[in-house]
């Protein structure tokens, strides 16, 4: 969605519920109206960081890149590809069921 404050609304909704300790931000105005000054790190050091990490689960999965008719569009989908590639980027290796 766009960066307004209905859409950061609902994301927000899923993310404060991770009790995050802080929040790296690039300080959009719109961020200060949900998270407190003192839970909000801006830097663009760490946002570097952050979109690195998106750029690279983009290289992986193409699904997160652009739409295609190669994969499922499904969420249940994409969590399941999403936890097989981290899996596999911090263990080198591909769960496989006998």
């Amino acid at each position: 969605g766009d960066r307004s404050s209905k859409t950061f609304k609902l994301l927000w909704v899923i993310v404060k519920c991770w009790h995050c300790f802080f929040y790296v931000t690039d300080g959009w105005k719109v961020y200060s109206m949900f998270i407190e000054e003192s839970d909000q790190i801006v830097s663009k050091t760490y946002m570097t960081r952050v979109e690195g990490e998106n750029t690279r689960l983009r290289h992986y999965l193409a699904r997160l890149h652009r739409k295609t008719l190669c994969y499922s569009k499904s969420v249940e989908m994409l969590k399941c590809s999403l936890r097989l590639l981290l899996h596999y980027l911090k263990y080198r290796t591909i769960p496989l069921s006998a």
